[in-house]
């Protein structure tokens, strides 16, 4: 008796496609995996931007963590409203932001909010909206390790620190340092860079203890370093794609071993010329930004050549269009699994090969009630 790939869908008849599927036991073993792979489990912070579920966020809940990493306000409201204890917004609040994180410290007292700032014109706006609702908010200052996305050079934040740690209303609790730009395939290289790029993150903690008595956190790294500042002591460390994984990290970080745990579930509906197939899984449905040849890759069809990509359609070469018929389906790995998942409003829960029920994607929305 064949045995039945783990992916398949016993039940795909009236399962509407595209969607995306996260098969549980996948998503358990993933975070097993990651709660194994650190010395102290209060070292943990995962970043929730790929699952955007409660659901999730409550099952690693379930295996000790209680810190929390997001980047906008719906996903720290929906980290607060199942009572996560400490929630870090890895982003600066500007503008109406900053009143709605106020107004989610105000709504729920249980969670401990914390944001980032990288300039003193963002700190003393935060220090007057704060002050004036009686608040100490806790901020990290946010580091330009290389990326240049956001933060401050390290070399120049001492003098931030200086001058925001007179400010009321806030404190200054921590240091974050965000490497998502090093994404080598040899581990040894990536290890070099990182290394390089935390020392100064570290000295410019050492020189704020010795003039302040002050030991302050760093929060660093996502999925590419998580093997290497997992090995620092005292360091919390903030990855997020490993609970459901995607094909561009099983291809890179070959050293960490998670399992893809989330799927794009797909039907050809056309077979418009030949050795041309048609599937129903455009912009709307899977992430992008990548090449053509690297947004998906079908367990089930692995030959597939794409020559096309619209909102609702996906258009591929095959060899041989005999092989595939109108309402086949296709289980595909995503090269980046967080934006796609955003694209959806539910994904479909498969447990022992069936479709078990469906979670909302909660915090895919700009706004809960905040």
């Amino acid at each position: 008796m064949a045995t039945v790939p783990w992916y398949e869908i016993s039940d795909v008849e009236g399962f509407d496609t595209p969607a995306v599927a996260v098969y549980i036991e996948r998503v358990k073993k993933n975070i097993r995996t990651f709660v194994g792979s650190i010395d102290d489990v209060t070292r943990l912070r995962p970043h929730i931007k790929t699952h955007k579920s409660p659901e999730v966020s409550a099952l690693m809940q379930d295996a000790g963590i209680n810190k929390f990493k997001c980047a906008t306000i719906a996903e720290a409201e929906m980290l607060a409203s199942i009572e996560v204890k400490d929630v870090l917004l890895a982003y600066q609040p500007v503008g109406p932001k900053a009143i709605r994180l106020l107004t989610l410290v105000k709504k729920f007292p249980l969670t401990k909010f914390s944001c980032l700032i990288d300039n003193l014109k963002t700190a003393a706006s935060l220090s007057e909206l704060s002050s004036k609702e009686n608040i100490v908010l806790p901020v990290y200052i946010d580091l330009n390790v290389g990326m240049n996305r956001t933060g401050i050079v390290p070399e120049d934040a001492l003098e931030l620190y200086n001058n925001c740690k007179i400010l009321n209303g806030i404190d200054i609790v921590g240091l974050h340092a965000y490497d998502g730009h090093l994404r080598d395939k040899d581990f040894g290289i990536r290890k070099q860079r990182c290394d390089e790029a935390f020392s100064r993150v570290e000295l410019l903690r050492q020189k704020i203890q010795t003039a302040e008595n002050k030991k302050l956190t760093i929060v660093a790294g996502g999925t590419p370093t998580f093997s290497i500042h997992s090995r620092r002591k005292e360091i919390e460390c903030s990855p997020g794609t490993f609970v459901y994984w995607d094909k561009t990290y099983e291809q890179i970080l070959i050293e960490q071993h998670y399992a893809p745990a989330a799927l794009v579930v797909s039907r050809v509906i056309s077979k418009p010329s030949a050795n041309i197939i048609c599937i129903d899984l455009g912009h709307k449905s899977i992430a992008s930004e990548n090449s053509l040849a690297q947004r998906v890759f079908f367990l089930n069809a692995k030959n597939l050549q794409p020559i096309g990509h619209s909102e609702e359609h996906m258009v591929f070469s095959v060899e041989d269009d005999s092989q595939f018929q109108v309402g086949d389906v296709l289980y595909g790995v995503p090269y980046h699994i967080c934006p796609t998942v955003a694209l959806h409003d539910k994904t479909a829960i498969v447990e022992d090969h069936r479709l078990v029920k469906y979670w909302e994607t909660l915090s895919r929305n700009r706004r809960i009630t905040v």
